[in-house]
């Protein structure tokens, strides 16, 4: 199945409106989906579109997609096809651009805590 109509199964699936699906594939090879509701709510989905409760996998899950998110912004890539966030898709991003890169990357650092933070304390179910 194509990334783009797994995305739209995922926010088909839900209870209420979505806003974005996110997609990323962890070290493992778990996918796990972040799912922003318009409510401002936000959930992780596995494969199966299950809710996630692994505060782990949620964290490794919002990390990689932004930190993919910055990697694209840096390397100045603008896409509007769905995207699949993977620690491979991220070294290749940052494997051509030097050592600006990574200072660049150190100074998003931040921003990508607050986001995961942000995830975590909007949480539609409790983490483990």
């Amino acid at each position: 199945m194509a990334l783009a109509d797994e995305l739209e199964r995922i926010a088909a699936a839900q209870d209420e409106p979505v806003s974005g699906v996110l997609a990323a594939e962890l070290m493992d090879g778990t996918r796990i989906y972040l799912c922003a509701y318009e409510s401002g709510a936000w959930l992780a989905l596995d494969a199966e579109a299950k809710p996630v409760e692994s505060r782990r996998l949620v964290r490794e899950a919002a990390s990689l997609s932004a930190l993919c998110e910055v990697a694209e912004e840096i390397a100045g890539i603008e896409s509007t096809a769905p995207r699949l966030a993977t620690n491979a898709y991220l070294d290749s991003l940052g494997a051509g651009l030097g050592p600006e890169f990574a200072a660049a990357f150190q100074q998003a650092a931040p921003a990508v805590e607050e986001l995961v933070a942000e995830i975590e304390r909007s949480y539609k179910l409790p983490l483990s």
